[in-house]
């Protein structure tokens, strides 16, 4: 019985040390981005990702905890904006500064707290088409280790991307109601 049981932990080591070295083989960064199209000019949506405080109106991630504490410093929106916030463990915790500002691009600075601690990069690109607007959300930063273990099991840029899909169109809804 203990030879058997010794053989199995000996197998599952084997098995835990493979997955540990194939996820050491993944990227050491990551990108995920979705596009949508929005019938509005760009000065209409702009407003909404360049004021932290309209996030609300938009983020699929404002909704899932309602009582989430946020706090806003800096200036009230463009480059120097910043939020933070604190809630469940689907939204965790962190901060989001934006440093750069244009009528065509807003790039914030990403610092995840909780659930792990990390920093990426996510950008809004505002591209004019036609009478449109293609709207192009992503975030690319590093690939954590823990990060590129649980790829294994899940794909990040499935959630990630729903979740921007969602966004995106709330945005859409937003800018086109307003109209």
């Amino acid at each position: 019985m203990l030879r058997k049981l010794a053989y199995a932990a000996g197998i599952l080591g084997v098995l835990i040390a493979g997955l540990l070295v194939y996820a050491a083989t993944q990227p050491d960064d990551f990108r995920v981005a979705r596009t949508a199209s929005i019938a509005a000019p760009p000065e209409r949506i702009h407003p909404l990702v360049n004021d932290l405080r309209r996030h609300g109106e938009w983020s699929p991630w404002e909704t899932k905890d309602p009582g989430m504490k946020r706090r806003y410093s800096g200036a009230p929106s463009g480059k120097g904006a910043a939020y933070e916030w604190d809630g469940n463990s689907e939204i965790g915790a962190g901060r989001m500064t934006i440093a750069e500002s244009s009528p065509q691009r807003v790039v914030y600075d990403m610092h995840f707290l909780r659930p792990f601690d990390s920093r990426s990069t996510a950008e809004i690109v505002l591209q004019p088409k036609g009478g449109e607007t293609d709207v192009t959300w992503s975030i690319q930063g590093p690939k954590l280790f823990i990060a590129k273990v649980l790829g294994i099991f899940c794909d990040i840029d499935a959630m990630i991307g729903q979740e921007f899909e969602n966004g995106l169109a709330k945005l859409k809804t937003v800018t086109e109601r307003a109209s």
